[in-house]
Order: C-alpha cells, then sequence, then structure tokens
C-alpha cells in the first residue's frame, strides 16, 4: 500500500509530462498548416491567394464563366506583395484550434478609394463618349483591371491587424490540420478590402462631386460637348452650329476651375454649395447682341434676307465665344443622393451644364430668330 502511494505521484507526473507532449505536438502541427499556407502568400503565389481570397469574395456579382486572365490573376500577386504574418499564440481543443495571428496587409482604404474614384471616372468618361444611348455596366474584369493599374503605380503602405484563425484535424490524419477559411478571414487577409468596397459612403458626397469636377476638366472637346449636352442644347445640325458647340466646350476645357466651399448632408440627400469659375458668358452675349443689334438695323440686313440673317447670327456668336478672354465665378450648389451604393450626383450633365455656360445654355440666336 505504501509503495502505491509512492508510485501514484509519479505516475500523475507521467501522465501530465504525455499530456504536454501531445498538446505541444498538437501545436506543432497547427502551426506547420498555418506556415505552410500563408508562407504561399508570402511567395506571392497567385493560385494560393485566390483560395483564400475568391475574385468572386471581391465582387460578388461576379459571374460563374469569369474568365480569369493573366491581369486578373496578377492583382493577387501584386496584393500580397508586401504580405507578412506572426503567430501570437495557439489553443487547442480536441479535433479543433485557434490561431491568434498578427497580418501584415496592404492598407486597403486608400486602395479602396482609389479604386471608388478611378470606376466613377470610368463611368463619367464612358457616357461622355456615347451621349443618349443607354450606358453598359463595369464588368468584373474592368474592375479587376482597374485595380491591377493602381496596384501597379501606386505605393500603398502596409498595416499591422489582429485575427483569429480557426482549423481543424482533417479526417483522413489526425496529425493533420487544415485551415477554416471564412468570409471574416478572406476579409482579414486583404486588410479589409471586400467590407470597404461594400461601404455605400466610401466616398463622401464631396469627394464625388470632386471627381465629376476633374474629370470634366480632363475631357477633351468632343467629351465634353457630349457630356454636358452642348450639341444638344444648339441643335447642332450644321457645321456652324457644331462650330459654336465646339467653340464653348473650348472655352470650358480653358477657364473651368471650382472650390468646393460647404456641404450639408441629411440622410441619404447630400447639397455642396461650390464656386464656379468659367467663361463669362454675359460678356460674350453683351459683345454678340451689341453687334448684332447694329447689323439688324443696316441696310444689309434687309437685303440679306432672314436666311442669310440667321446665319449671320451664328457666325457672329461664333466670333465672339471664339475671341472670348473674360472669366466669372458663380455660386453654384449641387445636389447629390446616396442610391446605398454611393453617392451620385442628381442630373449631372444638366446641373453641370447650367453651372459652366451660364446664359449660354441656351441658343440667343433662337430667341433671336423666329
Amino acid at each position: 500500500m505504501k509503495t502505491a502511494k509512492r508510485l501514484l505521484p509519479l505516475l500523475l507526473f507521467i501522465l501530465a509530462l504525455t499530456g504536454l507532449g501531445c498538446s505541444h505536438m498538437d501545436k506543432t502541427n497547427v502551426e506547420k498548416a498555418i506556415t505552410d499556407e500563408l508562407d504561399l502568400l508570402k511567395n506571392l503565389d497567385s493560385e494560393t491567394a485566390q483560395k483564400y481570397v475568391s475574385y468572386k469574395e471581391l465582387f460578388p456579382d461576379s459571374s460563374a464563366d469569369t474568365e480569369l486572365s493573366d491581369e486578373i490573376q496578377e492583382v493577387f500577386s501584386l496584393f500580397f506583395q508586401n504580405f507578412d504574418y506572426k503567430i501570437l499564440e495557439i489553443d487547442v481543443d480536441n479535433e479543433t484550434a485557434t490561431a491568434s495571428i498578427r497580418l501584415t496587409t496592404i492598407d486597403a482604404l486608400p486602395l479602396a478609394r482609389d479604386y471608388a474614384q478611378a470606376c466613377l471616372k470610368k463611368e463619367i468618361l464612358a457616357a461622355a463618349a456615347v451621349p443618349d444611348e443607354e450606358q453598359t455596366e463595369t464588368t468584373v474584369t474592368d474592375r479587376y483591371l482597374i485595380l491591377n493599374k493602381l496596384l501597379k503605380e501606386n505605393d500603398y503602405s502596409t498595416k499591422d491587424n489582429d485575427c483569429t484563425v480557426q482549423l481543424k484535424e482533417t479526417k483522413s490524419d489526425k496529425e493533420v490540420w487544415e485551415i477554416i477559411r471564412t468570409h471574416s478571414l478572406e476579409n482579414d487577409l486583404v486588410g479589409g478590402l471586400i467590407t470597404y468596397l461594400s461601404v455605400s459612403d466610401l466616398l463622401s458626397p464631396e469627394d464625388t462631386l470632386t471627381v465629376y469636377l476633374d474629370t470634366l476638366k480632363t475631357m477633351n472637346t468632343e467629351e465634353m460637348s457630349n457630356y454636358l449636352g452642348v450639341d444638344r442644347t444648339l441643335n447642332a445640325s450644321d457645321p456652324v452650329k457644331r462650330s459654336i458647340a465646339a467653340a464653348l466646350a473650348e472655352q470650358v476645357h480653358t477657364n473651368f476651375d471650382y472650390k468646393i466651399t460647404s456641404s450639408e448632408e441629411s440622410g441619404y440627400t447630400a447639397s455642396i454649395e461650390t464656386q464656379i469659375t468659367t467663361f463669362d458668358s454675359d460678356a460674350i452675349l453683351e459683345a454678340y447682341k451689341e453687334d448684332l443689334d447694329t447689323y439688324l438695323a443696316s441696310p444689309d440686313a434687309v437685303i440679306d434676307g432672314s436666311q442669310k440673317r440667321y446665319q449671320k447670327s451664328y457666325e457672329l456668336l461664333l466670333k465672339y465665344i471664339q475671341e472670348n478672354t473674360a472669366v466669372k465665378t458663380t455660386s453654384a450648389t449641387f445636389s447629390l443622393v446616396n442610391d446605398g451604393v454611393s453617392w451620385k450626383l442628381e442630373d449631372s450633365s444638366h446641373s453641370l451644364g447650367n453651372a459652366i455656360f451660364g446664359t449660354l445654355s441656351t441658343s440667343p440666336v433662337e430667341e433671336t430668330e423666329e
């Protein structure tokens, strides 16, 4: 009996060591499973990246038959080029394990904002390229090409983020563990990009209006004429009218600038006050009407007849638009609405056209001639 009592502590000690040994081995196996997977991300393995961050997760409306072009696959390698991690703690409970990991990922918020701005600019330019036609939606391939371009051209910083990874033992081998892939883990591995891309106010109303106005400044004359409706306003059906439309767009291209002075949000709507600098339409009209009145009061106007007078009116208007150097700054209010996806400028081409063209938003010739 005394011998048994002396042996009991020894047996308990041996059992404790055995348990610790099993626990240590389990943790080692769990750590190996984590490093085997995440090291592949560090080595820029695009195929492994897509196992954790499916192209469908970034853009949920992706179709099943989306072709994974080289550019799309390259996005994953570019995204993880500075990826790193550190295992902080591992807890094993029978056939499951939990690991606390510190991830070093790209700072996805600036990337998401740049992406949203680039997509909006693309939509605006598409509308300017084919006016009065139904616009096709940006495809998944288009979106990945935008991400590809941003990741290549910009240097995004990294950030650290602690996350929890769940693992389980495989059924085939009790000593082999596998990471449980979850939406939360996918989001953590891309620095929260999935969440950021789904936020409807990723761009504020001011940011959104800035994209509209900055994109307008980059448009060529034809795009600007299309987007702001200059051709429609002047009913450009002959060469002279088309020349006037082009001259107005060139005035905008040369003189347009803006400054946002204040903004106010109320639920899903926003109102933004701006100072718009553009060509002085009043100065153009004043000079034009003075010259036109002089012409109409002359004998030549009577001799020319109505058709020639009409043509002369357009020629005079074109002359004063092309020769104008006067600019003015006026206040303009823009309204935006959040449709649950992002902020949108209401009636963008009309509101921008009125703010920029002022008194020349309609044809003065048509008002003069019957």
